[in-house]
């Protein structure tokens, strides 16, 4: 089951003033975020981004904080010497976020880490079952560990909807390869994607793929063309990855 609207983009989905992406490890949930983040900013939100990946030292989109800063955007993270802690650290400024957001002042993201480990802080944060005001998002990566087929990413769902004690509203198809992603990678993902709909009930809310991938999924898949879609450039990445200082980080805004 898939959300076709045309013309409608990832963040015409987002309906709900808070978004929250949970998912296996390694599914591109950081990532996502900050892009979520600086497409929200771009369109004149108020953002905060919470950075809850509480079990994972890398891939924390803790790390942009001063870049995302620098654009308006708030980001939430522990302090001092629990910065890279990988501890269960809730900081009473991620409840204000989110009861400010329910009550109309702006969109908070919660990047939420670590499967059904790290979700578990979700169960101490009020309101987030109530669906017209929170969307809790899984993010489908068919090329992660113990995520490559449907049986394998229902469990997930269910074990992370079991210790955040609220429910799944849709996914987030986001299988890929970092740069050696194809548009055959992305459509695979699709199909994976539709499985896991099936078997849920659960909407796929939109598609993620690197911006470089989207025209050439557009010739060659009609699938490109039944979903709203997120174009992302990546910001977060692989520890000791060289790349060029300057090529690091390309803000659209």
């Amino acid at each position: 089951m898939r959300e076709s609207r045309p013309g409608t983009t990832a963040l015409d989905v987002l309906t709900a003033p808070v978004t929250v992406l949970v998912g296996n490890f390694g599914t591109g949930k950081s990532e996502i975020a900050v892009n979520l983040a600086l497409a929200m900013r771009a369109r004149g939100d108020e953002v905060t981004l919470v950075d809850l990946d509480l079990v994972k030292p890398y891939f924390r989109s803790r790390l942009m904080k001063a870049d995302l800063e620098q654009l308006g955007i708030a980001v939430i993270t522990p302090q001092g010497d629990r910065y890279f802690a990988d501890l269960p650290i809730l900081v009473p400024e991620v409840r204000g976020a989110v009861a400010r957001s329910h009550a109309g002042g702006g969109r908070t993201i919660l990047d939420v880490g670590g499967d059904d480990v790290g979700a578990r802080v979700l169960g101490s944060l009020p309101g987030l079952g109530e669906a017209s005001r929170t969307d809790v998002v899984f993010v489908v990566n068919g090329n992660r560990p113990f995520a490559e087929t449907c049986p394998a990413v229902v469990t997930m769902i269910r074990e992370i909807e079991a210790a955040a004690h609220i429910g799944i509203t849709g996914l987030i198809a986001n299988t890929h390869l970092i740069d050696e992603t194809t548009p055959e990678t992305v459509a695979a993902g699709l199909a994976l994607a539709d499985e896991v709909s099936a078997a849920t009930g659960l909407p796929i809310l939109f598609g993620v793929a690197l911006g470089r991938i989207l025209p050439a999924l557009a010739a060659t898949s009609t699938d490109h063309h039944e979903l709203p879609w997120l174009a992302i450039e990546r910001f977060i990445t692989v520890p000791l990855e060289l790349r060029a200082p300057a090529n690091r980080r390309r803000f659209p805004i």
